[in-house]
C-alpha cells in the first residue's frame, strides 16, 4: 500500500492512541474517538486511509451490523481485513477501524444509510451492499425513499459494484442506477413501507415472491442468487446449505448478501461459507447469558421491522422481557411502537422495563397482552425462574443490558 503523507501518519497515530486510551479508562471500546481525532487533525484521513484497499460499504436499516461481520468472516480467507466491527458506522467509525488496520488489503465498513452517498464519493469503494430500508428513527433520519433517491444518485456513473436485494422495492429503486449490480432475493418479510412505487407513486401488486408497477415499467429484476428457506441457490443453479449458527431467516438472508459479496471479491462459495459458520454472536446479538440459573438471550430490535425478525427468533415457550429507551441513537418518538403487533407474545410470560416502559405498556395493554411492569433489566431477570427467557431491546437498553453483563460479544 501506498505510504500516508506525514500530516495523514501523524493524525492516524493520534487517533488510535486516542481510541486506546479510551479503552483502557473504560469510557467506551474507541471506536469513535479515535477516527474524530484523527478528522480533526486531518480531515482528508479517510480518503487517504481507503487508498489502495478493495472495501465493501454495508448499508441498510436492519442487519447491517451483521453482514459485515459475515463478510469480513469470510474475507480473513483471503488475508487482513479492516473493519467497524461494533457498528460505529459513520465517518469518524470509518476513520478509526480502517487506522487500526492500516496493512489490511481488505475493508469491510458498515455505514448509516444517511452517510452511504458521502462514504462512497470519499472512499472509492469497489463494493456496496444493500438489504432493506424502512422507516427507522423518523425524527432524526430522512425519510426513506428520500434515502433511496440519495442512493441513486450516489451511484449513478459510479463504477462501483452493487449487490442489492431485489425483494425490496426501494432498495432496488436504489440500487438501479448503479453500473453493475447483483440482484439477490434476499425476501423481505417487513412490507409496509412498500406498497408504492418510488418510480412513479403507484401501487405495487405482489404474487408470491414477485412485483410490479401497476402503472409503470418498474418491477422486480431476475435475481442471480436465491435465499431458498435454509440454502441459498448461487448464480450458477448450485444449491449450497446455510447451517450458520446465527438463527433465523433474516441472518439467512445476511449470509446470502454476504456470499454474493465474497464472490465479488473473487472468494468461492466453498471458501466462503465455511467462515460464515464460524459466527456465533454479533457485538452481543444472539449472545446467551447467565446469572443466578437464569440464561437469557439478548435480541436487538430497533425499529418495527426489526422487531418483527426479533419475534421469529424467540422461543415462543420462553418468557420474554422487552426492553425500550428513546434516547438520541435510538429516536426520541416511540410513535413507531404502534406498528409493532405484539399480539403474537400472547399466552407468554412478558415483562416490560427501560426509560420508555409506561409507552411500550401502553401499547401491549391495547394489543391485549398480558405484562408485568418492572422498574430495571435485573428486576424483570430476579423474576424469572431459572431456565431460557428471551430479552428484546432497542439500541440503547441492549448496550445497558450488555454492560452488566461486561459487554459479552
Amino acid at each position: 500500500m501506498t505510504q500516508l503523507p506525514l500530516r495523514a501518519q501523524l493524525a492516524s497515530a493520534l487517533g488510535r492512541s486516542a481510541a486506546t486510551l479510551s479503552r483502557m479508562t473504560g469510557r467506551g471500546d474507541g471506536s469513535v474517538i479515535g477516527g474524530r481525532v484523527g478528522l480533526m487533525l486531518e480531515p482528508d484521513l479517510l480518503r487517504q486511509l481507503a487508498r489502495d484497499r478493495k472495501l465493501a460499504l454495508v448499508s441498510a436499516t436492519n442487519g447491517k451490523t451483521t453482514t459485515t461481520r459475515l463478510i469480513t468472516s469470510a474475507l480473513l480467507e483471503m488475508g487482513e481485513v479492516a473493519t467497524n466491527a461494533y457498528g460505529a458506522n459513520m465517518p469518524a467509525g470509518h476513520v478509526s477501524a480502517l487506522s487500526q488496520h492500516k496493512g489490511a488489503p481488505f475493508g469491510v465498513l458498515e455505514v448509516d444509510e444517511k452517510y452511504l452517498p458521502e462514504v462512497l464519493d470519499t472512499t472509492g469503494a469497489g463494493v456496496v451492499c444493500l438489504m432493506n430500508l424502512s422507516r427507522d428513527q423518523m425524527d432524526r433520519a430522512a425519510e426513506i425513499w428520500l434515502l433511496a433517491q440519495k442512493w441513486r444518485r450516489a451511484l449513478s456513473g459510479k463504477p462501483t459494484h452493487v449487490i442489492a436485494n431485489c425483494d425490496d422495492p426501494l432498495v432496488t429503486w436504489g440500487a438501479s442506477t448503479a453500473a453493475k449490480v447483483t440482484w439477490v432475493a434476499g425476501g423481505q418479510r417487513w412490507k409496509e413501507d412498500s406498497w408504492s412505487c418510488p418510480e412513479c407513486g403507484g401501487p405495487l401488486e405482489r404474487k408470491g415472491v414477485d412485483w410490479a408497477c401497476r402503472e409503470c415499467t418498474f418491477h422486480r429484476p431476475e435475481p442471480q442468487w436465491v435465499l431458498d428457506d435454509d440454502a441459498v441457490i448461487d448464480p450458477r443453479g448450485q444449491r449450497w446449505l446455510l447451517d450458520i449458527q446465527l438463527p433465523g431467516l433474516a441472518n439467512r438472508s445476511n449470509a446470502a448478501m454476504a456470499l454474493a459479496v465474497a464472490e465479488a471479491f473473487g472468494l468461492p462459495v466453498e471458501r466462503a461459507l465455511p467462515r460464515l459458520r464460524e459466527v456465533t454472536s454479533v457485538a452481543g446479538r444472539y449472545t446467551t447469558v447467565e446469572r443466578d440459573g437464569r440464561h437469557a438471550r439478548l435480541l436487538l430490535a430497533k425499529n418495527p421491522a426489526g422487531w418483527l425478525e426479533a419475534f421469529d427468533v424467540s422461543d415462543p415457550g420462553s418468557p420474554i422481557i422487552l426492553s425500550v429507551n428513546a434516547q438520541g441513537p435510538d429516536g426520541r418518538d416511540t410513535s413507531w411502537l404502534w406498528d409493532v403487533d405484539y399480539r403474537i407474545l400472547r399466552g407468554r410470560p412478558v415483562f416490560v422495563t427501560g426509560e420508555r416502559r409506561l409507552d411500550l405498556a401502553l401499547r401491549l395493554e391495547v394489543a391485549d397482552v398480558p405484562f408485568a411492569l418492572c422498574a430495571s433489566f435485573s428486576e424483570a431477570l430476579a423474576m424469572q425462574p431459572p431456565g431460557r427467557v428471551d430479552v428484546i431491546a432497542n439500541y440503547t437498553a441492549f448496550q445497558l443490558i450488555r454492560s452488566e453483563f461486561g459487554r459479552a460479544v
